[in-house]
């Protein structure tokens, strides 16, 4: 498991492992469900020679598909997943193993009615799948929140039914080469071992501030790699990329094509400037322009610190969401540029390389890159379910 990983202006690079590979190159069959755009595909496709094929995905945005296709191959289905598994004319093919997040928003802390939500309930076709597909390990993927929930024990349960052993954790992207520090859910499930023997993977990044306290024995811990490096920041991401270009995707090479900006209004110019220094938000800008401020903010008094927010050079990005571009929704404006984030920043903050090809409205590639599993802690993943497969391979 000792396997670094690290992505330089984009380009996704893969560092031998440091466990012994057998010779022989092996390739897994692997189906992605609520695949998106494909960033759990392309952790698991993309890493460690490429031992892992998708051969059937799905998902119900029309762009998405479109998206996963163009990388992957014409095979990701575009609908609902209970109509298409009840359609007699859909095969779900054989596979080595099943990925996928069903829909998290019935476990988001931002969603108001979560307790009751049909979509806290889509686990069961997920794990349909991995039954009429054979696959002997599936891995699935949502927000922290599902750790300890009623749905959590359910999955645990019917998943010990159909055979499998079970290990979850809660995982930070920017500890495996993200740099973002953004936490996600993993559940890992096998038939033939027992997977908490390899998940969760051991950590390839550490975070700087925790190095002091650590001292030496940071670099003995069994929850590293050797030689583990500090996390990924904005300024190892970004800092290449010049001022962006128009307000729209352009038909020119990667990474500029969607290095794009906005029109921001005379007002919003008047309120970026008034927090100029790294990590001010809009507390920053109620003591500083008070006249800029709108209302609704200076009667909320709590929450929300990362609203109107500018990144810090030098730390990870804040969780990348569906609505990076607008500031008053998060930590989305750039360190010192007065302006938010672009599409092309918010892809290489979830480790997306440039030449991935996404397609679709810029509202529809900016919900793709949001909703993505970081590829990099995909991959970081997959090395956890790579070493269960070879164990069984080699018997």
């Amino acid at each position: 498991m000792d396997i670094v990983t690290d992505q330089l202006q984009g380009t996704l690079v893969v560092f031998p492992p440091k466990v012994h590979t057998p010779a022989k190159q092996y390739t897994f069959r692997l189906i992605d469900l609520f695949a998106g755009a494909g960033g759990m595909t392309l952790g698991f496709s993309k890493a460690f020679g490429n031992p892992f094929v998708s051969v059937w995905a799905n998902d119900f945005n029309t762009d998405a598909c479109r998206t996963y296709n163009a990388n992957f191959g014409e095979h990701c289905h575009e609908g609902d997943i209970v109509s298409l598994i009840n359609n007699p004319e859909i095969e779900i093919p054989r596979a080595d193993v099943v990925i996928g997040g069903p829909p998290c928003q019935g476990f988001s802390l931002l969603n108001k009615f979560r307790e009751g939500d049909p979509r806290k309930q889509m686990w069961r076709p997920f794990l349909e799948v991995v039954e009429r597909s054979g696959a002997e390990i599936f891995l699935m993927e949502n927000v922290p929140q599902l750790l300890g929930s009623a749905e959590h024990a359910q999955i645990v349960e019917t998943a010990k039914v159909m055979g499998f052993q079970l290990a979850w954790a809660k995982l930070c992207a920017a500890d495996y080469g993200v740099p973002q520090t953004r936490f996600r859910a993993f559940i890992l499930g096998c038939k033939f071992a027992d997977p908490k023997n390899v998940f969760p993977p051991k950590k390839t990044h550490f975070d700087p501030k925790k190095a002091g306290r650590l001292e030496n024995n940071l670099f003995k811990n069994e929850e590293y790699v050797d030689h583990p490096k500090p996390w990924r920041t904005v300024r190892d991401a970004i800092a290449d990329l010049p001022a962006p270009e128009g307000t729209e995707a352009r038909n020119i090479a990667a990474p500029l094509n969607i290095h794009f900006g906005r029109t921001p209004t005379d007002m919003s110019v008047k309120r970026y400037k008034a927090i100029p220094k790294e990590g001010m938000n809009r507390f920053d800008l109620e003591k500083s322009a008070p006249e800029l401020t709108p209302d609704c903010w200076k009667r909320k008094k709590s929450g929300g610190t990362d609203l109107f927010g500018r990144l810090w050079w030098d730390k990870p990005s804040f969780t990348i969401r569906t609505e990076f571009f607008k500031p008053e929704k998060g930590r989305y404006l750039h360190p010192v540029q007065h302006r938010p984030i672009t599409h092309r920043e918010a892809a290489r903050f979830q480790s997306f390389p440039d030449d991935f090809i996404f397609l679709g409205s810029k509202i529809e590639i900016a919900r793709q890159i949001g909703n993505a599993v970081p590829p990099q802690l995909a991959a970081a993943v997959a090395r956890s379910v790579e070493q269960l497969l070879i164990l069984k391979t080699n018997g």
